[in-house]
């Protein structure tokens, strides 16, 4: 598969493409809006070709795929400008800035034929498909979970602190979280939430939230505001699991899974892997054959009305229904 991605922010030049050209496939092209820096990034990460525009690299007919890492307001409309013009999408998370957005966005993807996921990377290391075997098969009811996602992000100056471009931690970091406890319990009944926003910057750059299940309860925190800390532990009538750091693991990074079921704790490691890599090599396959990628429509449009409800909860100061179906 041929990609190309749009704009040079560094997740793109410092995760996904090194993944990209380590795998049987390649990165033909990279855009930006402004054709000088295209060219310099282009050069100096041995791409083939630059684009002054993202215009110009969804015309190329011989690029496959685009990998969207655009600041999350513009996820959505340069998806679905991809998408007509044939192309697959991968696009990072938060997938869209709300979940009316999310669904809009499958349908037009759908409608064009083309395949769309979301990137949420974790989900490719074999240490959280083990997490999700493991709670299947191995433990009890699941009576809670606990996700948190955190770094400190002092730069005010950054989209991820831009109210415009749908930033804040909730969206950031945080979708890491409610992704990893939906992961587990599925989407939830009711949410209640608090955010800050210690920078004053009209985004939050923390939040806490509580999400009710029937027979079960999950807890979310994320933040730009403090130490990192990542990590979900899942509680269930016979034990527990918990993973740590859970979701930035790096490529050279060997990391372990502990869990205990009836008073006896096991502890696996698993060798170093580019869940990037794995991530790429995924959605590839889910073109090749047609099958929906490993993170679903449902789920991403699951995430985002559980996201819109934390931030509902949080701006009402009141618990709030989440709305049944997930895509």
């Amino acid at each position: 598969m041929r990609f190309g991605i749009i704009s040079t922010a560094a997740i793109g030049l410092d995760a996904v493409l090194p993944a990209v050209e380590t795998s049987e496939h390649t990165v033909l092209g990279i855009a930006s809006r402004d054709a000088t820096t295209a060219e310099r990034v282009a050069r100096e990460h041995d791409v083939p070709r630059a684009y002054g525009s993202y215009e110009e690299l969804l015309a190329d007919d011989e690029i496959d795929a685009v990998y969207n890492p655009l600041p999350n307001s513009l996820h959505a409309e340069w998806s679905m400008r991809a998408a007509d013009h044939g192309k697959h999408v991968l696009c990072e998370k938060p997938l869209t800035a709300d979940a009316a957005e999310a669904r809009a966005l499958f349908d037009h993807c759908e409608d064009r034929g083309v395949t769309l996921m979301e990137a949420f990377m974790y989900r490719y290391h074999p240490r959280t498909v083990r997490a999700v075997e493991i709670v299947e098969r191995e433990l009890g009811t699941v009576r809670s979970v606990d996700a948190a996602f955190s770094i400190l992000f002092e730069d005010t100056d950054d989209i991820r602190y831009d109210p415009d471009l749908a930033g804040g931690s909730l969206m950031d970091v945080g979708s890491y979280a409610v992704n990893a406890t939906r992961l587990f319990l599925g989407g939830p009944e009711e949410v209640s939430a608090h955010t800050t926003d210690t920078q004053g910057c009209g985004v939050d750059t923390g939040v806490a939230a509580t999400l009710a299940y029937d027979g079960a309860t999950a807890r979310i925190a994320a933040g730009f505001d403090r130490t990192e800390s990542q990590y979900y532990r899942v509680e269930t009538t016979d034990g527990w699991l918990h993973a740590e750091p859970a979701f930035g693991v790096d490529p050279d990074e060997r990391v372990t899974l502990e869990w205990c079921v009836d008073g006896r704790t096991v502890v696996e490691a698993f060798e170093p892997v580019d869940q990037y890599r794995h991530q790429i090599d995924g959605f590839a396959d889910a073109v090749a054959t047609g099958r929906e990628p490993r993170v679903t429509r449902a789920e991403s449009v699951g995430n985002m009305r559980t996201i819109d409800a934390i931030a509902e909860s949080a701006a009402t100061g009141r618990a709030v229904e989440v709305a049944g179906g997930e895509g």
